[in-house]
């Protein structure tokens, strides 16, 4: 599974596919104070990524790849 709750954390990782949007969606509706942890995260599809710009939660952990940092989560 690329996206889980563990604790008060949304944990991304690997590659977050167009699927996982909703997953994570629904994470954020039942829980809307969850933060969310990407340091394992490999690739972000783009409807993740419209999902996290329009929610704009607390960012715990950034992801490592430079490319997702500066592209999505500098913004958040």
């Amino acid at each position: 599974m690329t996206i889980r709750v563990e604790g008060d954390l949304v944990i991304l990782e690997g590659r977050c596919s167009a699927e996982d949007a909703e997953t994570l969606l629904i994470a954020f509706q039942d829980r809307p104070d969850l933060a969310v942890d990407a340091s394992g995260l490999s690739r972000l599809h783009l409807a993740v990524a419209q999902v996290l710009l329009t929610l704009r939660p607390s960012i715990h952990a950034r992801p490592g790849h430079d490319l997702l940092t500066r592209t999505v989560f500098d913004i958040l």
